[in-house]
């Protein structure tokens, strides 16, 4: 039979074997890819098919606890509670609207607050999503009973801050709070991640990189339906590291004492240590309570916080700044003295007022006059008229501002707290350039006695004074001490003292001031209130004008021990009640509280008896 190409039988055939080939091609080309996938490739799939399978949560990591300079006593520690996320991509598509609102009537939160936690970008993620925190074991298990309505929701525990004496420590420890967008874009690259809780003020955002620990992993094999499969070899878990420990310089009960000599009297004092510029003792009066960051149900008393117009987040000893006042004729002294401006026992008639330009110029202390004063005298009685002339037509504006900034005033301390302000100087460049006027001699007079544009904080005022103590050293003021293992208690670092500036004015003059500073409490403006048996004390008032009639802020700047042996047994205490309040000299008698309480070991309650204060001020109703 002859070979037909065109017959059908001959186009079937040729059909049929192109099949063929196509199925062989087919095969091969499958079994090539089927090689190349289980062999070649396999451990790259079975790495995908295990991601697909398994689920990482991160374990919280504790942060580290803040203790007083004894390590007796806890300022902060951690309390056990739990968070609640949300997977988005287990939850079936279209139910998240409905799982938010059950899930937030279960927290008593807000649904908004869940739904600003989960924008519809975020639908598609396989990775938990934190929705609220704090909450309490009776709602997790009203979650954990209904796990099976709410697709997609996991809960771990999450330690909270636990402030345990809070009060006027509020502003020195400060409080956390989640890390938000802002935030996180800037500490990206510091290992910060979402949902992580971060310090936000005080000493907890100052060394929040020794406190924050590191987080831990689970990771576990789930089935399709999201469910913990157990037994599997693939389950690991890493464990969290707590954050270092941090011992504060400050001294507990030298705390308490402060914040209930202070009172609620709007104002701050600062207890520093001068030979190494440790804080012993920081109150900043309104205070907050830290807590009202972790409690889920404190947006109103937040609020209230926030419209409260005593601002009580603002920490006043290195927030706030005020006219010195007469306390500045520490500075003015230490100049007279070290420049030979003016001799030192040579008589000023202080008459009561002078006048100069087309202002008459009253003395503040003592409207009929002080009388013929000398340096030491002037300072004792605090004579404006003295210092006004000495400043004006001896000292010279350069001079007070030379020593005013080898004093330290208007630059930051540098202290281990974030927020702080620099206070001001002003100089004549400045006033020319601010309104367009010439430096006058009624601006150096009204420097001259703390007056004017000058502004300074507490924590700069408590410098000013150690200067003096330490004949022309400041130490940079500081609240960490230590840091320590949290496991062992073993110290791991331990902060020396760092001199911040070393003035070039001879010791002498130093001592001389300190000797002025003295007759302030033995004979002068202070001795009622100051001149106390247990402790010598030497130090400087100040009544700060505002321009209202009976409303001045109180200042009182001293340190005690006047003289010993022992330096570190010295303190200076900073005190500045403002005039808000009111007007009853307040800073001299807390700091006799203060002083008498340190050196007699006697709380508030006993050294206001002690001192014979208790018709001044009641002792009942302070917190114990």
């Amino acid at each position: 039979m002859d070979f037909n190409p065109q017959s059908p039988q001959t186009q079937e055939n040729a059909e049929n074997r192109i099949k063929i080939l196509q199925f062989i091609f087919i095969f091969i080309a499958y079994s090539i890819r089927l090689f190349a996938m289980q062999i070649l490739s396999g451990d790259l799939y079975r790495s995908r098919a295990q991601d697909i399978a398994r689920r990482t949560t991160v374990i919280p990591a504790q942060r580290g606890e803040i203790y007083d300079r004894y390590v007796d006593q806890p300022l902060v520690l951690n309390a056990d509670s739990f968070a609640v996320s949300i997977t988005p991509a287990e939850v079936p598509q279209g139910k998240i609207p409905e799982l938010v609102k059950n899930l937030a009537e279960i927290l008593e939160i807000p649904p908004d607050q869940i739904e600003g936690k989960i924008p519809p970008q975020y639908y598609y993620l396989f990775q938990p999503l934190e929705i609220a925190s704090n909450v309490a074991y009776n709602k997790i298990a009203v979650i954990a009973e209904n796990v099976d309505t709410l697709p997609g929701v996991s809960w771990q525990s999450k330690p909270i801050r636990n402030y345990v004496e809070a009060g006027s420590l509020s502003h020195i420890i400060g409080y956390v709070g989640d890390i938000t967008k802002d935030e996180l874009t800037m500490l990206y690259n510091s290992g910060y991640k979402q949902g992580d809780v971060i310090g936000k003020a005080g000493i907890e955002r100052q060394y929040d990189g020794i406190l924050r620990g590191k987080d831990g992993l689970e990771t576990r094999t789930v089935d399709v339906r999201g469910r913990w499969i157990t037994g599997r070899s693939a389950n690991t878990r890493e464990p969290p590291t707590m954050g270092k420990n941090i011992v504060l310089s400050i001294d507990h009960s030298i705390q308490v004492l402060t914040e209930k000599a202070l009172g609620e009297r709007i104002g701050s004092v600062v207890v520093l240590r001068p030979s190494t510029g440790e804080i012993l003792a920081m109150v900043s009066y309104p205070w907050y309570d830290p807590a009202v960051f972790t409690r889920n149900d404190s947006a109103a008393e937040y609020q209230a916080l926030i419209n409260d117009p005593n601002k009580p987040f603002l920490n006043r000893a290195i927030q706030s700044a005020y006219p010195p006042a007469s306390t500045f004729k520490i500075v003015m002294t230490t100049g007279i003295l070290g420049e030979n401006a003016f001799p030192v026992d040579q008589l000023v008639d202080c008459a009561g007022e002078i006048t100069y330009g087309d202002r008459l110029w009253r003395c503040h202390i003592r409207k009929p006059g002080h009388g013929h004063l000398n340096l030491q005298e002037a300072m004792a009685q605090s004579c404006d008229i003295y210092f006004w002339m000495i400043g004006r037509d001896y000292l010279g504006i350069e001079r007070i501002l030379e020593y005013a900034k080898d004093f330290g005033l208007g630059e930051s301390t540098g202290i281990d707290l974030p927020g702080e302000i620099s206070g001001f100087i002003p100089t004549p460049q400045w006033k020319d350039r601010r309104f367009h006027e010439r430096w006058l001699g009624g601006d150096t007079m009204n420097m001259s006695i703390g007056q004017g544009y000058t502004l300074i904080t507490p924590i700069q005022m408590a410098n000013m004074v150690s200067m003096v103590v330490n004949n022309g050293i400041i130490y940079k003021p500081h609240l960490l001490k230590e840091v320590r293992d949290p496991l062992s208690g073993s110290v791991e670092t331990t902060i020396t003292p760092t001199i911040l500036h070393k003035s070039e004015v001879d010791p002498g003059v130093f001592e001389t001031v300190r000797r002025n500073m003295r007759s302030v409490i033995s004979e002068g403006t202070a001795r009622f209130p100051l001149n106390i048996k247990t402790v010598e004390i030497a130090g400087k008032t100040g009544t700060g004008e505002i321009g209202l009639q009976d409303q001045w802020h109180s200042w009182f700047a001293a340190y005690a021990p006047y003289e010993t042996d022992n330096p570190e047994e010295q303190v200076v205490v900073s005190v500045i009640v403002e005039a808000v309040n009111k007007w009853e000299w307040w800073a001299p008698y807390a700091s006799a509280i203060i002083f008498h309480g340190i050196f007699s070991g006697q709380t508030y309650e006993e050294s206001v008896v002690s001192l014979g204060l208790q018709y001044l001020i009641p002792i009942q109703g302070y917190r114990e």
